[in-house]
């Protein structure tokens, strides 16, 4: 079969996914999905004016179908579901009885082996009960976390004559290694639904699949543990603080920086007594290049940086300094482009007598900080993002910012965001 482009609207209202579905249509897009999260929230009614919106065309049902197969199946064709997906770890028969119910309605079953741990048995077990297709899928919490789908997409292929499909964060400069790697049907969500033009990426997919060569990406790709800076420096530390649901901010540090100034490294602690100079100043020292230092002088309001401070800092590569405390020669560090965030500027310091230590954690601005946690800041404050969960967490954030993108895009069309994203029909009920 030729390569087919899949596009997943895992969406959560109708009026969205129909204008999204449309520009993707008119990009090239070959199926039009109908995503778990669009089908929880508008139900098979909405999986109806899907069909009635894209005649002609493929409709999938992201059902994950786990139970009772063939009642499920049955729901979603009746639907007007032209292919439905069934998860491999469900019982043989429910896969079974899924196939034979879809059969009745002119539907096939995809086999989802998102989560399947036994992938030779997974595949005999789809193929026994009469599935079309089994898709390859990493799942997007999964994909935060490091993952990708081409580890096992090679290996699946070998194992099946069926169909293949892929998902898992794809995008123009991976879906030729898609192909490469044995699949049939390329499934794109966030790269094609988060998209300022969606027309746009749906043919720039679509051109990467025909051509077997990538298309660079600025948006929607994962990263690794070696460019988290880079994905840190593209996002907002608002965008990083919802990726942290609503936490990581640190509270009462004004930013004394100039505007669009950002700064982001690994964490060099710092704890000083009021006024006590010395340390923070020693910690220049140990820190390396890229690195961000970060002062717990508890709060108080008399000076424990300033300009000589800022000038080592900057010669040794040092990003920026956090201090909970102040900061005195704003002037002088401003017009050096040093950054600073701090409590308080004042003029008056105190002297360098020596207590504390370096590279302990310590809290600042009401935030737990230990050596190597990641601190990102700008115009906004102030993150901390703990070394362990810094992966995941630039990735959800790039996802923020991406998803805003598209939101923006939506507003400057003429909605707004209540109506865009229904607020009134999803306020909390009770």
């Amino acid at each position: 079969m030729d390569e087919i482009l899949q596009v997943a609207l895992d969406l959560e209202n109708l009026p969205r996914a129909i204008e999204i579905g449309r520009a993707a249509v008119e990009g090239g897009a070959d199926w039009i999905e109908a995503g778990t999260p669009f089908i929880k929230s508008e139900g098979m009614n909405g999986l109806r004016t899907l069909k009635k919106e894209f005649r002609g065309k493929t409709i999938v049902a992201d059902m994950k179908i786990m139970d009772v197969g063939a009642f499920e199946a049955a729901i979603a064709a009746k639907a007007g579901a032209d292919i439905i997906t069934v998860l491999s770890v469900a019982a043989g028969s429910t896969i079974y009885e899924g196939v034979e119910s879809a059969k009745q309605y002119g539907a096939r079953i995809m086999v989802d082996l998102i989560g399947s741990s036994n992938l030779e048995e997974a595949i005999k077990t789809a193929e026994k009960a009469g599935a079309s297709y089994v898709c390859v899928h990493v799942g997007i919490d999964e994909q935060m976390d490091k993952k990708d789908p081409f580890a096992i997409l090679k290996r699946v292929a070998e194992l099946t004559d069926l169909p293949v499909a892929v998902a898992g964060g794809i995008n123009s400069e991976t879906a030729p290694l898609a192909i490469e790697n044995g699949a049939s049907i390329v499934i794109v969500g966030g790269a094609i639904i988060k998209a300022i033009d969606v027309k746009e990426a749906t043919q720039t997919i679509k051109k990467a699949m025909a051509t077997g060569r990538a298309i660079q990406s600025d948006l929607f790709k994962r990263y690794k543990e070696n460019d988290i800076l880079t994905a840190f420096m593209k996002v907002s530390t608002p965008n990083i603080s919802d990726a942290m649901h609503r936490k990581g901010a640190m509270h009462g540090i004004i930013p004394f920086i100039e505007k669009g100034v950002k700064i982001a490294g690994r964490a060099v602690t710092v704890i000083t007594a009021e006024g006590d100079w010395a340390k923070p100043v020693e910690a220049i020292d140990k820190a390396k290049a890229g690195e961000v230092i970060v002062i717990d002088a508890a709060g108080k309001d008399t000076a424990v940086w300033g300009e000589l401070a800022s000038w080592s800092a900057l010669t040794k590569g040092v990003k920026g300094v956090v201090i909970d405390g102040a900061v005195r020669d704003i002037d002088s560090i401003k017009a050096i482009n040093f950054p600073v965030f701090a409590r308080y500027a004042v003029p008056h310091a105190g002297e360098p007598k020596g207590f504390g230590e370096i590279n302990i954690e310590i809290l600042c601005g009401g935030q737990r900080v230990r050596m190597g946690d990641w601190i990102v800041g700008d115009e906004n404050g102030v993150v901390v993002i703990p070394a362990e969960q810094s992966v995941e967490i630039a990735n959800r954030a790039v996802d923020v910012l991406e998803r805003e993108n598209r939101l923006r895009e939506e507003i400057k069309k003429g909605g707004t965001l209540s109506s865009i994203q229904r607020l009134e029909e999803w306020e909390k009920v009770g």
